[in-house]
């Protein structure tokens, strides 16, 4: 087989990208390891940034998110007892954020592939990327008990923090910067209301919590946990008593509980490789930089990331300009590294760490107080949230 991308992995990244690419003539393949259910199965964030609604738009991928996302122009905190407001839309001149699942938009991009043929290969096994410093790179991987071959001018390792992609680059080449947490997230999904119009990260002495939605009849909720629990431990009554012990009394008669459709333990790490770009490979979203879930870049950084990847390899097919494809690593790393700066500062900002002790704790509330008290850091906040510019 021949294509001018292979892109391996088949979540939204390389979805996104395929989709972006096919619009303008260039050929794509998508390998992905699992099945179409599986990917469709996994519960992930839902915050989008403006950028990324607008690349979605630009994609031809947005009709249902237009209709049935909700736009935040806002978000609430915690802290003290009280909700502390953050004006997304006032603090920075208009923008704002959608709420839209990670898993419909999938869903959207998998539906527009189908209808323009495009060409996903589900259950590709044992995929191995070669030749990649030279100027025919190939791809091989298993279907069926069959071997298969695709020919390529480049590959977007598209395939998450376990991929094969980045394994591909050389030790002695990639670089790689990690923080990991001491603490997880216990997260529920059920069919009930949310408690907010906005969305309420809380910062208690118990620990985090954070009240989400997927639409105004399905909530998402999230609470720390040490990584040494186990979804097991946390029935369902269980969660709902500690949620609400983390939450201001103003908010409490809201509280809709119901039984949970979905439950998981996440843990937070601060992960970066660099350089994103290896001969003919480039990395992009979880395979190249994981963030932790608080402001919720992991998939907006993906999609800024595919929007530098896109640009590219557009330019190189209908202009023979190789100056986007030399300076993509530099680039997405550059916004990389701000959103896990913002990333880090939110997970610092609202968890407990028993092993900073008291002036840990001391100075987190200090840092809080400063906040809600300056318009000047509000916004410095507020930018970060609704995505710096592309």
């Amino acid at each position: 087989m021949r294509a001018d991308v292979v892109i391996v992995g088949g979540g939204p990244a390389g979805l996104l990208l395929s989709q972006l690419l096919h619009l303008k003539g260039v050929e794509t393949i998508v390998l992905e390891r699992k099945s179409r259910d599986y990917v469709l199965g996994r519960i992930r964030a839902g915050v989008l940034e403006q950028g990324m609604v607008d690349l979605l738009r630009k994609a031809q991928v947005s009709a249902r998110m237009d209709r049935e996302g909700l736009v935040h122009a806002g978000f609430d905190v915690a802290y003290g007892g009280k909700l502390h407001h953050i004006d997304l839309e006032g603090l920075t001149g208009g923008k704002s954020v959608m709420v839209y699942g990670q898993t419909e938009v999938t869903q959207d991009l998998y539906d527009a592939r189908d209808a323009m043929g495009g060409k996903v290969v589900h259950e590709a096994e044992n995929v191995a990327l070669h030749e990649l410093t030279g100027d025919k790179p190939y791809v091989t991987y298993e279907k069926d008990g069959e071997t298969h071959r695709i020919d390529c001018d480049f590959v977007a390792g598209c395939d998450g923090f376990h991929g094969v992609s980045r394994k591909s680059i050389p030790v002695d080449v990639l670089k790689e910067y990690e923080l990991v947490y001491p603490f997880g997230w216990m997260g529920l999904l059920a069919d009930v209301p949310p408690i907010s119009d906005e969305l309420i990260y809380a910062n208690h002495e118990r620990g985090f919590a954070l009240c989400s939605m997927r639409s105004m009849t399905r909530s998402r909720y999230y609470v720390q946990c040490t990584l040494a629990e186990h979804v097991e431990e946390w029935p369902d009554d269980r969660f709902w008593e500690e949620l609400a012990k983390r939450l201001p009394e103003q908010v409490l008669p809201n509280l809709t509980t119901g039984p949970s459709i979905e439950k998981s333990i996440a843990p937070l790490r601060s992960f970066i490789a660099e350089p994103m770009r290896y001969g003919r490979l480039f990395l992009a979203g979880d395979a190249a930089h994981i963030v932790p879930p608080t402001g919720a870049k992991g998939l907006n950084l993906a999609a800024s990331d595919i929007y530098y990847l896109s640009h590219a390899l557009i330019d190189f097919y209908k202009k023979n300009d190789e100056a986007g494809l030399e300076a993509y690593s530099e680039r997405a790393l550059s916004r990389v590294w701000k959103a896990e700066r913002f990333s880090w500062t939110m997970t610092k900002l609202l968890h407990t760490f028993p092993e900073d002790g008291e002036f840990g704790a001391k100075m987190q509330r200090a840092e809080l107080d400063y906040l809600f008290s300056s318009r000047a850091a509000m916004t410095s906040l507020a930018e970060s949230y609704v995505g710096l510019p592309y």
